[in-house]
């Protein structure tokens, strides 16, 4: 049996445990022959685990993450989440793209109609109601039957309703209150922000408090790029009134951010996730691997000028088909930002500015051969020229604040910005053989590399730079073994070719 592409991390609904993954799982095998595992996670005071220490939506991320670290083996990965563990898969999700948490390859979230950041809206004889069923102890069969008979527009099958009156009845009474009294009224919207991430909302027009009409209202400002799926004839409880439907959407978003964008082999995974490399360091790369939306709308420039800057990135940084970093839109969020390197030559426009005269300029001079070969061997020509100053006598469409010298300054900036971006991407980072963003964690205090030569490795590196040094050789004596800081320098002398990582 192969190995899975990646995994889906299940956070399930109060009263609910990880055997409500048990359908989604069951359908995604069915659906994608193995490509991705499913690990269901018990939430504390959830399937027989301890409470937590508070009921604080903090604490019950705290157990989500335990769990993530622990499974977690470096590749891409989804948190799937239902009901109240939308609302802790949030506060997840902003630790793991903040760096603080020792795991790295989120890819998206797949919300199974998520409890909010802020108060979840609830009747408030319908919340004293729910508190009442766990008032003396566990909740009895009666009120477990009554809890998922309200929360399905239509009955259940025998299996599955028993699966799921079982789980409630399971539930721990302290960790049904705290949730109805603390975390489902906690207000984290705050701290959380905008979380840039793919995210799908899956709800049924069914559901009373957060259902299809509910929930762009209550996810558009946590989640910009949110898409919304509403189910006819569906209630609250979708891993079971939907599964089918939901492995669908968890696959057709793995596959419009994963399978389309540059991704780092497990070992490098790892080696981002250690205690290695500094949270902030990985809070970077753990953003930077994020998928580009495909929808993207300018900040900067206008549409036409990012499909000019677009065919522009293509000459200047070729990537391989089917796995493509959207250089262009990170440039124009960049730009739009104010994000830059800090300097500019003497005369020359903003950094906004110049970009949006130099591309009008080369949109009006881009060579439009309907051959396709053709095109490419003019365009580059084109871009040479650009480059040696030859084409500075071209008249330019700026007017007089725009000039061949400044052109020829703007596609030096352009041709650097684009090779940065390309560069600051970890699976960049991995292609060519860079992995100096793990010598300041935690882990290793001021050490740095100990094995320099090439072909040579020390033990914690990834595999493919070389073989591990041994005590013999001259760079590994005992004296620098000690402290290891003498050099900050990577040790892979090989070509970009050589080097797997770019899958």
């Amino acid at each position: 049996m192969t190995a899975a592409d990646g995994t889906v991390f299940f956070l399930p609904g109060l009263g609910f445990d990880a055997a409500a993954a048990a359908p989604i799982a069951d359908a995604l095998d069915s659906l994608a022959g193995g490509r991705l595992r499913v690990v269901g996670i018990d939430l504390p005071g959830h399937g027989g685990s301890p409470d937590a220490p508070n009921g604080s939506v903090s604490a019950l991320a705290d157990r989500a993450l335990q769990v993530i670290e622990a499974e977690a083996d470096g590749g891409p990965f989804v948190i799937a989440a239902h009901s109240m563990g939308g609302k802790v898969a949030a506060v997840a999700a902003h630790r793991i793209l903040n760096g603080d948490a020792n795991v790295f390859g989120l890819a998206a979230l797949v919300l199974l109609a998520p409890s909010p950041p802020t108060p979840e809206p609830m009747a408030d004889d319908k919340r004293a109601e729910m508190l009442g069923w766990a008032e003396n102890g566990l909740i009895s069969e009666e009120h477990a039957i009554e809890f998922v008979a309200q929360n399905v527009a239509t009955p259940l099958s025998d299996d599955d309703e028993r699966a799921a009156i079982a789980q409630v009845r399971l539930m721990s009474p302290l960790a049904w209150r705290r949730w109805l009294t603390d975390g489902s009224t906690e207000d984290v919207s705050e701290e959380l922000g905008s979380i840039d991430l793919p995210v799908v909302v899956l709800a049924g027009e069914d559901d009373d408090d957060l259902g299809a009409s509910a929930q762009p209202g209550l996810v558009a400002e946590l989640y910009p790029r949110a898409r919304v799926v509403a189910f006819p004839e569906t209630g609250h409880l979708l891993p079971y009134e939907r599964p089918a439907e939901v492995a669908a959407e968890i696959v057709r978003l793995w596959d419009a951010t994963v399978s389309v964008s540059p991704q780092l082999t497990p070992e490098w995974g790892r080696l981002v996730a250690s205690d290695r490399t500094a949270p902030e360091a990985r809070g970077f790369l753990a953003r930077r691997l994020i998928a580009d939306d495909p929808d993207y709308r300018p900040r900067a420039l206008s549409a036409a000028q990012l499909a000019t800057l677009r065919l522009l990135a293509d000459r200047l940084v070729p990537q391989p088909e089917g796995r493509r970093i959207d250089l262009a839109a990170r440039v124009d969020d960049d730009l739009a930002s104010g994000r830059g390197d800090g300097w500019r030559n003497a005369g020359q426009p903003d950094d906004a500015s110049a970009y949006r005269l130099g591309l009008d300029d080369l949109a009006a001079l881009w060579p439009d051969d309907t051959d396709e070969q053709n095109a490419a061997a003019e365009q580059d020509a084109l871009i040479a020229g650009l480059i040696s100053g030859e084409l500075n006598d071209h008249e330019a469409l700026g007017g007089d604040d725009w000039n061949g010298e400044m052109r020829q300054h703007w596609i030096d900036d352009v041709r650097a910005d684009l090779t940065r971006i390309w560069l600051a991407h970890p699976a960049s980072l991995a292609r060519v053989g860079y992995d100096g963003f793990a010598t300041s964690g935690a882990a290793t205090g001021d050490a740095g590399y100990v094995a320099v030569a090439a072909g040579q490795r020390d033990p914690w590196e990834p595999a493919e730079l070389g073989s591990i040094a041994s005590d013999d050789d001259d760079e590994y004596d005992d004296d620098e073994q000690d402290d290891g800081r003498d050099s900050p320098t990577p040790n892979n002398t090989r070509t970009v070719e050589e080097n797997p990582a770019w899958i």
